[in-house]
């Protein structure tokens, strides 16, 4: 699709269009046009960076009471899933980096979070809880296959025995279904698949290198075979775009074996409305004002609403649609199909160290 000198032009395999400024930062540097075309006028595109984070600490702790766990592990800062409308982009302004292009191409790697894990678990104040992972950003990007950092954190809490719940749209937490697996026998593992449209072509630029919808269901079919616990997000739900999808998907995703279903309605905080209109001009200009719209009247006039209980749900007449459409397409799908039980704690023990008599 050719688009008008006023339009943002899509970038092939990132969701941002642009790189805003830095809140933070008082110093902004602006490249000329014309260096970002090589000399046959084609886009040069930018490349992914991978940065050490340095932190001394591996656990974050949150009080929200719209987050299911108190605990969490993010081995890495920024993802390069590149999801459009992520609402973690804003994170990245904290390290000094833009929402846009740099929170897909600059991605901060936690290499000592393993050490660090194994560190707090055996610490005599450590009490057992489930450890969420994928709370920010998601834990099974492209470059987890080559560092394994979120592998190898499932190893410390398995051999902890340590529960853990974990969302993500890479096909790659089928890997580690060893670890899962053996944390699910102790009723202390369950996974979450991010399904947002089972249309592959509006996946292709919204979420531009997670896996496919047919790969994400795979997943869970999988996932489901092993014995592992898993249910279907559809997060966020795009009304005016995605919305309809929702029967589809629980269907889907219930076919192929999850055992329940949840949503929660697009969000748009700071810097991430200004992103995703930019990408609704560049991807679907004709559905920018409708999806908008809608999201406006679910967040009372603005693109969010951060008062814990309504950000997670919204307000008003498409919220309620939503709900009402939400428990409608759960029921058709046969969910959920077993009852949800609260992972276990009680199989969780220090390892000892192995003694010699020699």
């Amino acid at each position: 699709m050719d688009h008008p000198a006023s339009l943002p032009a899509p970038i092939l395999g990132r969701g941002a269009v642009a790189n805003p400024p830095n809140r933070f930062e008082r110093l902004v540097v602006e490249l000329d046009p014309e260096s970002q075309f090589d000399d046959d006028g084609e886009r040069i595109l930018p490349r992914t960076l991978f940065l050490r984070d340095h932190s001394q600490s591996i656990l974050n702790y949150n009080e929200s009471p719209d987050v299911s766990f108190k605990v969490g592990i993010n081995p890495y800062r920024g993802c390069e899933h590149g999801c459009a409308y992520c609402y973690a982009r804003p994170t990245h302004e904290y390290a000094g980096f833009s929402a846009g292009l740099d929170f897909e191409s600059r991605i901060l790697v936690k290499e000592a979070a393993p050490e660090l894990l194994r560190a707090e678990l055996s610490r005599k104040s450590w009490k057992p809880q489930t450890i969420g992972m994928s709370g920010v950003t998601d834990c099974y990007q492209p470059v987890e296959r080559r560092l394994e950092l979120t592998r190898r954190c499932l190893g410390v809490l398995a051999e902890f025995r340590n529960p853990v719940t974990l969302i993500t749209k890479n096909h790659l937490v089928t890997r580690d279904i060893d670890h899962l697996a053996s944390l699910s026998r102790h009723g202390a593992a369950m996974v979450a698949i991010s399904v947002t449209t089972l249309d592959a072509d509006l996946a292709k630029v919204l979420e531009p290198r997670a896996s496919t919808p047919s790969r994400r269901l795979a997943a869970i079919r999988e996932l489901a075979s092993a014995g592992i616990p898993v249910f279907v997000m559809m997060a966020p739900v795009i009304p005016g775009l995605t919305d309809y999808e929702m029967p589809a998907v629980f269907q889907a995703a219930a076919e192929a074996g999850a055992f329940d279903a949840g949503y929660t309605p697009l969000r748009l905080p700071g810097a991430v409305a200004p992103l995703f209109e930019a990408w609704l001009e560049a991807h679907r200009p004709a559905m920018k004002e409708k999806v908008l719209g809608r999201v406006r009247s679910m967040r009372g006039g603005r693109m969010n609403d951060p008062r814990f209980g309504s950000r997670m749900s919204g307000e008003g007449f498409y919220a309620g649609e939503m709900k009402t459409l939400f428990a409608a397409a759960r029921r058709r799908a046969g969910l959920p199909a077993k009852e949800k039980r609260p992972l276990s704690i009680d199989a969780f023990a220090v390892p000892s160290p192995q003694m010699t008599l020699w």
